[in-house]
């Protein structure tokens, strides 16, 4: 599993990187600053990810209020390396509270971030445009069209979607197919050991329509990298997770699950991070997992997870660590339940040779 091996992004001809490098940590402004770094500081994060051979980098306008993008497109500029990469930005969240039509899903926004997304990257077009979060209220064919026209225009060559319900994922995708409009090659979630819910509804969403996952947070926010404990104080640890846990809630599942990660990671002879990422870049529908990185260092770390296999066995503790039970619903699909819909006891094998199928002779009654 080389990291210089590419592969199709869902149902298109786009050839994209198994770890994709996430650069929400570019820049030292807005919401994401007390994790920001410089201009200086993350310039031998990407030297490093292109010289091992990585081409899918991720961005958005909301990312240190905007600084990302301006910091990724003074160095993708002078690294000379735009044509090679494959550029991926996102829209959809404010960037003037004092105006309504600043933020959201709807065309008049989506065709201003877009504008201002190329001038901070120094690009003329995207290779990917993702919507960046559901914002419950643009109808889903006012965003079809306009990711049409962008793409008709020569300002995207690819379109996706980030962080929506998997039935608007589904309701997009069949609507572009059915209209002959810019289809959908991507689906940009959190997916982690530690956080499995997607595979209910939108991996099996991904699989059918042609829409190939990216995973963020693959580490669950560094959760899984074993550096943090559970006490009375709640999680410890030097990180973003510290004191109350960034905000999110641990359960005694996924305690336990890091006991498991730690064991696998030590009969591997590597990192539990790197086994985490392996895992889920190697998992069914997900075509690329997005890491972040405060050093040219941590980065080699994560890239060095696409050099080892991890062993069926070891998998299936994993697996069995991390699952998440179906909720009522969904046990009507499993093998269990629906047994009782298929007679698995009847044996089915092929036709007898020469078995001529019988066709009765029909006479129409006389008519009267």
């Amino acid at each position: 599993m080389s990291f210089d091996q590419y592969y199709l992004l869902g149902r298109s001809g786009l050839r994209v990187s198994r770890l994709s490098l996430g650069t929400m940590n570019f820049g030292k402004d807005g919401f994401h600053a007390p994790y920001g770094k410089t201009e200086d500081e993350v310039r031998p994060i990407l030297r490093r990810y292109l010289e091992a051979g990585g081409n899918f980098i991720d961005t958005a306008d909301f990312y240190t209020a905007g600084a990302s993008e301006t910091i990724l497109g003074k160095l993708i500029a002078d690294a000379g390396v735009r044509e090679r990469v494959v550029l991926t930005s996102k829209f959809t969240n404010s960037i003037d509270p004092g105006d309504p039509n600043a933020g959201g899903n709807g065309r008049k926004h989506m065709i201003r971030a877009i504008e201002a997304s190329l001038r901070r990257l120094r690009t003329d077009y995207l290779d990917l445009y993702l919507l960046h979060t559901w914002d419950r209220i643009t109808p889903v064919e006012e965003v079809l069209r306009t990711f049409d026209d962008l793409t008709k225009a020569g300002k995207i060559r690819y379109a996706g979607l980030s962080d929506v319900p998997a039935w608007y994922a589904a309701r997009a995708q069949t609507l572009a197919e059915a209209h002959s409009l810019t289809p959908m090659v991507n689906l940009q979630l959190p997916y982690s050991l530690a956080a499995r819910t997607i595979e209910t509804e939108h991996v099996p969403a991904g699989q059918a329509l042609g829409l190939g996952i990216t995973a963020w947070s693959p580490l669950g926010g560094g959760f899984l990298t074993g550096k943090y404990r559970n006490s009375d104080k709640g999680l410890t640890g030097e990180g973003r997770l510290s004191g109350a846990g960034g905000g999110l809630e641990w359960n005694d599942q996924q305690w336990e699950l890091l006991k498991t990660l730690e064991t696998v990671a030590g009969e591997l002879g590597v990192t539990m991070a790197q086994v985490a990422l392996n895992w889920v870049v190697t998992q069914p529908g997900i075509a690329s997992a997005i890491v972040g990185a405060s050093s040219a260092e941590q980065l080699g770390s994560s890239l060095a997870a696409l050099d080892f296999e991890l062993p069926a066995e070891l998998r299936a503790e994993l697996d069995a660590a991390s699952a998440v039970p179906p909720g009522d619903l969904y046990k009507m699909f499993t093998p269990e339940y629906q047994s009782w819909l298929i007679n698995v006891g009847v044996k089915v094998g092929d036709k007898p040779v020469g078995y001529q199928p019988v066709v009765r002779n029909w006479v129409p009654e006389k008519q009267i």
